[in-house]
């Protein structure tokens, strides 16, 4: 019997469970406190305007924004 025709469900749960997707799932966990501790209201200059919003809510649209264009770059082309 040769290794291909063995299959076995803990190659599988090993693959997913990565130290980069642990790593990842820790950042976005410490983001996500982050964002919930800050809660004042700011100014921010958004080109010409100046818009006051709280923080948190600035910070949740950056990580939004970031997840988004991350995940569009580092997507994998299937084929």
């Amino acid at each position: 019997m040769s290794p291909k025709d063995v299959s076995s469900d803990s190659g599988r749960a090993q693959g997913w469970l990565t130290p980069g997707r642990i790593a990842v799932g820790v950042l976005v966990v410490l983001v996500i406190v982050f964002i919930c501790v800050n809660t004042d209201d700011v100014t921010i200059r958004v080109l010409i305007p100046e818009v006051t919003m709280p923080l948190w809510s600035a910070l949740a649209a950056m990580f939004l924004i970031g997840l988004g264009c991350g995940g569009y770059l580092f997507r994998r082309r299937g084929k």
